[in-house]
């Protein structure tokens, strides 16, 4: 596999293949604004929103179109990168079908990464054999053969990231617990910008404030107040590396009148000002 790509009416997907010889390429600002799902060998180092990830084993990882990726280090043993937009395939239009939402894509426990063994990696491997000879074959039916076979795969990632976030020693979830956390995350993710209080995100799932905050503290999860502020200083490190607005602007875009007080959290969650963190990563 090296590259091939579909397109019709604004609906585009494409894949290539990478290694340590050609990392410039998934790298560089060709695939910013697509959705990507990448299929990576062990041995490979990457930063996805700023933390860095290695990957021990072959590995799957969502990305969204506003995130930030950088593929740090490579082997020779090739990896695989799914790239494509909205119009091919919407994971809220499809979400009730997939249930990805929140878990591989916008999730609040800001870990994007599936592991893959046994026969699972088989069967994902030959997911994207099959992505790719469609890619290369393209008759009427490809579109929609292409759109199955990407929705196996999320569909597979996503038992496989609830196996291996929501069901251990740590956090063993019921179903209704996973919906829970899933749908709690989604609504941090839409409204981040103008709700930062617990009591904001407790009202819409009809909860008090305290049942909210217990649900977390039952469990030994990070306290619902501080998930809420790391997606605000998330989106202020991507708006402070790919965007020119002042950290003022920035401020007032993620809802602070008060830009001293935006700065205070910041520094709070990233160790650094808005301004130290924009000069060094841009350097």
């Amino acid at each position: 596999m090296n590259s091939a790509t579909f397109e019709s009416n604004h609906k585009k997907l494409g894949m290539i293949s990478f290694d340590s010889s050609n990392l410039g390429l998934v790298n560089g600002a060709s695939f910013q604004h697509y959705i990507k799902v990448l299929l990576l060998p062990p041995g490979y180092a990457l930063t996805v929103d700023f933390n860095v990830y290695e990957t021990k084993n072959p590995t799957l990882l969502f990305i969204n179109t506003n995130q930030y990726l950088d593929i740090r280090s490579a082997n020779e043993n090739k990896a695989f990168l799914i790239h494509y937009n909205r119009d091919f395939y919407c994971i809220q239009i499809h979400d009730e079908e997939v249930a990805c939402d929140g878990l591989l894509f916008n999730n609040i426990f800001e870990n994007p990464t599936v592991d893959l063994q046994g026969d699972e990696l088989q069967t994902i491997s030959q997911l994207f054999t099959q992505i790719d000879d469609e890619l290369n074959f393209q008759d009427r039916s490809s579109e929609e053969m292409i759109r199955t076979y990407l929705k196996q795969i999320i569909i597979r990632a996503t038992r496989q990231w609830k196996k291996q976030n929501l069901q251990n020693e740590k956090l063993d979830l019921v179903s209704t617990d996973q919906d829970f956390f899933r749908n709690f995350s989604r609504l941090v993710n839409i409204h981040y910008k103008e709700k930062h209080s617990v009591a904001d995100y407790a009202d819409l799932l009809n909860l008090a404030p305290k049942t909210l905050s217990n649900k977390f503290h039952k469990l030994n999860l990070e306290n619902p107040n501080e998930m809420i502020k790391n997606r605000i200083v998330l989106e202020a490190k991507r708006l402070l590396l790919y965007s020119d607005l002042t950290i003022k602007e920035i401020a007032y875009q993620l809802g602070y009148e008060d830009p001293a007080y935006f700065n205070r959290i910041f520094a709070q969650k990233a160790g650094k000002t808005p301004a130290t963190f924009r000069k060094e990563i841009k350097n």
